[in-house]
């Protein structure tokens, strides 16, 4: 066995998959290294490992574990199956006094299933977002839905999600409206150097600007080809308007976009930028197509027009709010909802006045001094990591 040393104080596993919850995580990560009586050990499952490693680099946090569990073309049973192994190696005999999950992957199911077994405390960070719908988004949806019945205590980005946790009848002194710790990284981020461009666009005169992010896998297919063939006809029938799409590292993307979007002079596909010339980017857009839960809050809290490529979210706050409006991924619709923006300068005004659904930015506190009333400041044995794991340890 391989001991990490006992400090006096809990120690908290934050697992962080994707790059959406590095990001939402890293705020929560900080206020666990200051804290008096909690500690975090952080796990990193990497999928992909360059891109959760670029946010943990912007916020100055190094991983305890890193799982290495991301392969290419991963299949959801293939992911799933290799979390469970891993991570029950991880928990198995440990003496994590919680584990902290955030939002609805399949990696922070598979913890809080895998927390659940070995009777560890879950914490859930946005917990109670629901769209109603099993399939869409696909398969977090329902990866929400489960967590909710494995954690002991929810934390919520709003009222309206902590109504929903109610009604299904997760007990009353488990939730805690929170905030979004979205919000956190966005001050965080803004209130640190941004990029000043992004190496990828053309240097041309100013124009406006359409960021453009496609990455749910129920988009993936006809979807993403009809948002690429919407993009394209705007613009070839608005020519001074500009273009930026980048493309997830998933090649399912990139095979059905590149083939309808490559070669338009004032389309720019680029890989993933990172998180720094991404905010530089927003807040440079005119308007946002996306399917992203995560760009969807950012460019909301940022007064950024944002057209939702689904048929349902559940960032309902925002509709109502009007900063977010549902378009999917018809052709027509895009391209009709995209025009009037562009036309309607009424229209445009109405859905720039930013959200603050999610909070003033101190989420991550609120978390954290909740956690250390819930788990008192007296610490058990230290958590050990079994050598039969295949996993490297960063000190």
């Amino acid at each position: 066995m391989i001991s990490i040393s006992a400090l006096p104080k809990k120690t908290i596993a934050v697992i962080v998959g994707t790059q959406p919850e590095a990001i939402k995580l890293a705020p929560v990560i900080r206020c666990l290294q200051a804290s008096e009586s909690l500690q975090p050990f952080t796990i990193s499952t990497s999928q992909p490992a360059e891109m959760t490693a670029q946010i943990f680099d912007n916020f100055g946090i190094t991983p305890d574990l890193d799982l290495h569990i991301r392969r290419p073309r991963q299949r959801l049973w293939d992911l799933t199956a290799t979390l469970c192994t891993t991570l029950g190696q991880v928990f198995s005999g440990n003496h994590f006094d919680a584990v902290i999950v955030q939002g609805d992957t399949t990696s922070a199911f598979v913890c809080g299933l895998c927390a659940f077994y070995q009777k560890i405390p879950v914490v859930h960070v946005e917990a109670g977002l629901r769209s109603h719908d099993r399939y869409a988004p696909f398969p977090e949806e329902l990866n929400r839905v489960m967590l909710s019945r494995l954690a002991n205590w929810h934390f919520t980005p709003t009222d309206f999600s902590a109504s929903l946790l109610r009604a299904e009848n997760i007990p009353g002194d488990s939730i805690f409206v929170s905030g979004n710790t979205v919000v956190d990284a966005l001050h965080w981020m803004i209130g640190h150097s941004l990029a000043p461009g992004v190496p990828a666009m053309p240097s041309v005169a100013p124009q406006k600007m359409i960021l453009v992010t496609c990455v749910r896998r129920e988009n993936i297919g006809a979807p993403m080809r009809s948002l690429a063939l919407a993009i394209r006809h705007l613009a070839d029938k608005h020519p001074d308007i500009r273009f930026l799409f980048p493309m997830h590292p998933n090649p399912s993307v990139r095979e059905n976009v590149r083939p309808i979007l490559d070669g338009q002079p004032s389309i720019t596909l680029c890989d993933p930028l990172n998180h720094e010339e991404f905010l530089s980017v927003l807040q440079q857009a005119y308007i946002v197509l996306s399917d992203s839960g995560g760009d969807q809050e950012e460019a909301s809290a940022l007064g950024k027009p944002v057209l939702v490529l689904r048929r349902e979210t559940e960032r309902s706050e925002d509709l109502t709010t009007g900063t977010l409006r549902l378009v999917g991924t018809a052709v027509q619709d895009i391209i009709r909802e995209t025009e009037n923006l562009l036309a309607n300068p009424v229209a445009y005004a109405a859905m720039t006045n930013g959200s603050k659904a999610y909070g003033d930015g101190h989420a991550a506190e609120t978390i954290i001094r909740i956690l250390e009333d819930k788990l008192g400041a007296t610490a058990r044995s230290s958590p050990v990591v079994p050598e039969t794991a295949e996993l490297s340890i960063m000190y």
